[in-house]
């Protein structure tokens, strides 16, 4: 994942792509304050730890892309159109290095099955079951939509 950030980086420079470009910074520069806080924990002590997993890349992409909807929606109502049109070609851009995303009827295959094989019985069993769901399918699937899902299989 580092190295096609790099490649596309540097492609991106060459054909003088610029928002492609500051998107694809701005990635970089959050994967190194994560690498950076993956250092040390909560505490302050080592981890042993140097730099994130791809896992961890996947879930920051994925916050990465929420907080630029939120933006969207913000710029919109704000009447900045111009700005949530900045925000939408960054999406695009940060959506490339996500695997496929599932699709509803996928999401609530995964789902089920979770509830199923933890064996969840109520609400207060989401933490656990969305937990699972994380650990498994980060970068693939919405996990709004899933909560969503998740909440009606459990009522």
């Amino acid at each position: 994942m580092r190295a096609r950030l790099n490649d596309d980086i540097k492609a991106a420079m060459k054909a003088g792509e610029k928002r492609r470009l500051a998107t694809l910074r701005l990635i970089t520069a959050a994967i190194k304050d994560r690498d950076l806080s993956a250092h040390v924990d909560e505490q302050g002590e080592p981890t042993g730890r140097d730099k994130i997993s791809d896992q961890d890349i996947l879930a920051l992409l994925q916050k990465m892309i929420k907080q630029r909807r939120e933006s969207i929606e913000i710029y919109r109502k704000g009447g900045r159109d111009e700005l949530a049109d900045q925000e939408v070609e960054e999406i695009a851009v940060i959506e490339g290095y996500l695997p496929r995303q599932m699709n509803e009827e996928e999401m609530t295959r995964a789902v089920t099955g979770a509830v199923k094989e933890l064996n969840a019985k109520g609400l207060k069993d989401m933490g656990r079951v969305m937990a699972a769901l994380k650990e498994r399918f980060t970068g693939t699937m919405d996990f709004g939509k899933a909560s969503a899902i998740l909440k009606e299989a459990l009522k």
